[in-house]
């Protein structure tokens, strides 16, 4: 399956932000950002001037989400399909979808630094739903359902280092997490409240709008 492989955090320079796609890396002195917040290339800090279309700004709302999510352009459009035909607005629609992720579950959970990483555990076999065993990030999780690390995977140390940073870092509302069984479950659905991203929904749905 088609991956992005280049640094990820040129991708936070594009998009003028901190997406935190490398975890606490971000939080610490080793991130570029803080280094090089201009747009990566030859030319990136020239790139910085002059005023950005609105086009721009609906087309960079929607990179920021990809990028986020760790979601390809095709999957992408899929999810807002999807979400356009639900009832309801669109853009929290989206975004649901999104955070009902299993991978971001298990990153939401703090089983994980980031995305990818939890990504990586999904697709390594260390995720069990409802006591069955599911290797595909993109599996959509309802309310009710129970996320686990397997029995056998509870003694990685890197997913009990993350355990341990989340009791400090904060546990979203809309997620039962127990993080010394390393078990949560979904007692609610998310809401663009529970997302608390520095993305504008809104600008996404006029893009595909139009």
């Amino acid at each position: 399956m088609a991956r992005y492989k280049d640094s990820v955090c040129r991708l936070c320079r594009r998009a003028g932000m901190k997406l935190f796609l490398k975890g606490d890396r971000c939080l610490g002195d080793k991130c570029s950002f803080d280094k090089r917040s201009f747009p990566p290339g030859q030319h990136g800090a020239a790139r910085t001037r002059g005023k950005v279309s609105e086009y721009g700004t609906q087309l960079r709302e929607k990179q920021k989400a990809r990028w986020v999510y760790g979601v390809l352009e095709k999957q992408f459009r899929i999810y807002y399909g999807d979400a356009a035909r639900k009832k309801g607005v669109k853009g929290e629609n989206l975004f649901r979808a999104l955070e009902l992720r299993l991978d971001n579950v298990v990153f939401r959970s703090s089983f994980a630094d980031s995305r990818s990483q939890a990504r990586q555990l999904v697709v390594h076999n260390h995720v069990t739903v409802n006591g069955r065993k599911v290797n595909r990030p993109s599996f959509s999780v309802r309310k009710g359902d129970v996320i686990q690390i397997k029995e056998k995977s509870k003694k990685i140390e890197n997913i009990l280092q993350c355990a341990e940073k989340g009791k400090a870092r904060g546990l979203p509302e809309w997620l039962d997490v127990d993080l010394a069984d390393l078990q949560t479950r979904v007692v609610e659905l998310p809401t663009q409240v529970d997302i608390q991203l520095n993305i504008d929904a809104q600008q996404i749905v006029e893009l595909y709008s139009k």
